[in-house]
C-alpha cells in the first residue's frame, strides 16, 4: 500500500505543473521545460549518487530495491547503458511532444489524450516486450480511469467535442508513448538490479545534463527573475526531483501499467488545484469524469493492496 501511495503522492506532485506555470511569470514553453528538467534532472541525479554513496558505505546492505533474481541474471552493462539512453530520450520527447499537443487542441484535450494513452500504451507494450499480462483489476481500473480522464477533459474549460487537430493528436499520442518509454525503461534497469533512486537519478540526469544546451539555446528570458526562478524551483524539485523519487518507489515495487494508471490522478490534481488557485468552473461532466477517475483508482489501489507485486526490502 506505501507503493501505491508513493505512486498517488507523485502523481500529486505532477498535478501541480500547470498551475504552476500559470501563476509564474510568461515564458517560452521549450525553455520552461528545458530548465525543469536541467534542475530536476541533475538535482536528482545528485540524490541518488549521495543515497549511493551512503547504501555502499553500509556493509551487507544491498545497493539494489530487489535482488536482480527476481526477474532473472542482471542486465549486461551494454544493455543497461542502452536502457539508460531509451529512458532519457522519453524523458526529453515527452515535454515538446506535451507541449506540442495542448498548443494544437487546448490543455483539456490534448492533457487528455497525452494522459489517457499512456497507461493504454504502457500496458499494451510491457505485455509485448516484458511479458506482464495485464489482469483483469488493471484492465477494469485503467478503462474508468481513461473514460474519466476523456470526460474530465471534455467538460473542462477549453474542452471540445468539435474539430480536433490532427498533428496535435499526433503530438499527444506521442507524449503518451515517451512516457511509456522511460516507464518501462526504468522498470527494466529496476529487474536488472538497479535500486529505484539510481534509476531514476541515471534517465532524468542524462536528461538534465541535455536539456543545459537546449536551455541555453532557447534563452531562459523570463526564468530569470525572482518570480522565475521560484517557478523553475518548484518546477524542477518538487514536480520533477521528489515526485520522482516516489515514483520509482513505486516502479519497483509495482507493475510498470499499474503505475502509469495511477499516475492519472495528476489531472485530478490539476482540475482541484484550477478550481481552488485559478478560479476556473467545474462543469456537470467534469464532475461526472472526477468520479468515474476516481473510481478506476480506487479500483486499482485496492487491487494493488491485495496482490503486491513482489515483496521488497525497504
Amino acid at each position: 500500500m506505501r507503493a501505491v501511495l508513493a505512486v498517488l503522492l507523485a502523481a500529486v506532485c505532477f498535478g501541480t505543473t500547470g498551475t504552476a506555470q500559470a501563476l509564474g511569470p510568461d515564458a517560452d514553453p521549450v525553455a520552461l521545460g528545458a530548465a525543469r528538467i536541467a534542475v530536476g534532472g541533475l538535482a536528482l541525479a545528485l540524490v541518488a549518487a549521495l543515497l549511493a554513496r551512503r547504501t555502499a558505505a553500509r556493509p551487507g546492505t544491498p545497493g539494489a530495491d530487489r535482488p536482480a533474481a527476481v526477474r532473472g541474471a542482471a542486465r549486461t552493462r551494454a544493455q543497461r547503458a542502452v536502457a539508460v539512453v531509451v529512458g532519457a530520450a522519453g524523458v526529453l520527447a515527452y515535454q515538446p511532444a506535451f507541449f506540442l499537443g495542448t498548443g494544437r487542441n487546448g490543455v483539456a484535450v490534448g492533457t487528455v489524450i497525452a494522459l489517457g494513452s499512456a497507461p493504454v500504451v504502457t500496458g499494451l507494450v510491457a505485455w509485448a516486450v516484458r511479458r506482464e499480462r495485464p489482469t483483469a483489476t488493471w484492465g477494469v481500473a485503467t478503462a474508468l480511469a481513461t473514460v474519466g480522464v476523456a470526460v474530465l477533459g471534455l467538460g473542462a474549460p477549453g474542452g471540445t467535442a468539435g474539430a480536433i487537430d490532427p498533428v496535435g493528436v499526433l503530438g499527444s499520442l506521442g507524449a503518451g508513448a515517451a512516457y511509456a518509454l522511460y516507464t518501462l525503461a526504468g522498470a527494466a534497469l529496476i529487474d536488472g538490479g538497479w535500486s529505484s533512486t539510481s534509476t531514476m537519478g541515471a534517465l532524468f540526469g542524462t536528461a538534465g545534463a541535455v536539456s543545459v544546451p537546449v536551455l541555453l539555446v532557447a534563452g531562459a528570458g523570463a526564468l530569470t527573475t525572482p518570480a522565475g526562478l521560484v517557478q523553475v524551483a518548484w518546477l524542477g524539485l518538487v514536480t520533477t526531483t521528489l515526485a520522482y523519487v516516489l515514483f520509482g518507489y513505486g516502479l519497483a515495487r509495482l507493475g510498470a501499467a499499474t503505475v502509469a494508471t495511477l499516475t492519472l490522478a495528476e489531472p485530478l490534481t490539476a482540475t482541484v488545484l484550477g478550481l481552488a488557485l485559478l478560479h476556473e468552473r467545474l462543469a456537470t461532466a467534469s464532475v461526472v469524469g472526477l468520479a468515474v477517475l476516481a473510481a478506476g483508482l480506487l479500483v486499482l489501489a485496492s487491487g494493488a493492496r491485495r496482490a503486491p507485486r513482489a515483496a521488497v526490502p525497504a
